[in-house]
């Protein structure tokens, strides 16, 4: 057993869920234009094909890039070389450019944790976890890392924490999380949960939950349809899910409504704002949503 770091605390699957966090809200807010092109081109060339297609020139031509962009401070073309020096570039003998050197890997990873950036903190976990670059295996160390880096938004640590409350037998906590991350466009959050997350919303809005309200607004939003990937879009399609701008009002009514009484509960949401492919109904608002007292208050 190691001691855990300065401001890192042991992840326990009895404790809630952090809150939903954005990566993007933990990095650098400007980033030099010629420096971050320089970078994703390589970036993107790199991606183009399989690393055995590529000609020795041609590796270390992207090397000599995405070093040259790290140097001069972007960070996801320090993230690129981390990932560079723990794998090496070029695996065959034809067009080896640099040979594996985790420890360098894990220097830089240690760098972005010190500069608070997510993706540091769980690169790091999974360092810990493996034991390599330097970095004791200790699994309580390595989740301390992912717990951290999922409060600061990193989408496959929200992931990671989706699968052991998953593995704990909290499908709630494990889908909010899968959510948090389905939310930042990440694409493995989206296998096999559409459906899932639909109705956990929806019985959450019922329940007079706001966050899930504002949730399903992300669903029928023509701008969330814009950005989504091809694969999300998919999936979407195949539960005959398509951009709604009346779908999104209502859910945005419903929301706002919860932000000024959070004691509204909505137990006739399904007669007036049922899941698709249902089709929907008219409505004259929210009563149209709420069930009439009868008798005495229930709490």
């Amino acid at each position: 057993m190691h001691t855990l770091p300065p401001g890192l605390y042991s992840f326990n699957v009895n404790d809630p869920p952090p809150s939903c966090a954005r990566w993007k809200n933990h990095m650098p807010r400007q980033r030099d234009p010629l420096t971050y092109d320089l970078y994703i081109k390589a970036r993107n060339f790199w991606r183009s094909k399989k690393e055995y297609e590529f000609t020795r020139l041609e590796l270390q031509s992207i090397l000599t890039d995405v070093e040259l962009a790290a140097q001069k401070g972007d960070w996801g073309a320090r993230a690129l070389m981390a990932h560079f020096h723990l794998r090496g570039l070029g695996h065959l003998d034809t067009n080896k450019v640099l040979v594996s050197e985790p420890k360098k890997g894990v220097n830089i990873i240690r760098e972005a944790v010190a500069a608070g950036q997510p993706w540091g903190y769980y690169d790091l976990g999974v360092a810990h976890q493996y034991g390599y670059g330097g970095a004791a295996m200790d699994d309580t160390i390595s989740w301390a890392y992912y717990r951290r880096a999922a409060e600061l938004g990193s989408a496959e640590a929200q992931m990671a924490l989706a699968e052991a409350y998953e593995n704990a037998k909290q499908p709630a906590n494990a889908l909010y999380l899968r959510m948090c991350a389905f939310k930042q466009d990440y694409g493995p959050a989206a296998n096999g949960q559409f459906d899932e997350a639909l109705k956990f919303y929806q019985d959450g809005t019922r329940f007079g939950d706001k966050d899930s309200a504002a949730a399903l607004m992300l669903f029928f939003r023509d701008q969330y349809w814009v950005q989504a990937s091809a694969d999300h879009t998919k999936k979407l399609r195949e539960l005959e899910l398509k951009p709604d701008p009346e779908r999104k009002a209502r859910y945005k009514i419903i929301k706002n409504s919860l932000d000024l009484n959070p004691y509204l509960r909505f137990k006739l949401l399904d007669n007036v704002l049922p899941l698709p492919p249902a089709e929907l109904p008219p409505w004259n608002g929210i009563q149209d949503a709420i069930a009439p007292e009868t008798g005495a208050p229930t709490y």
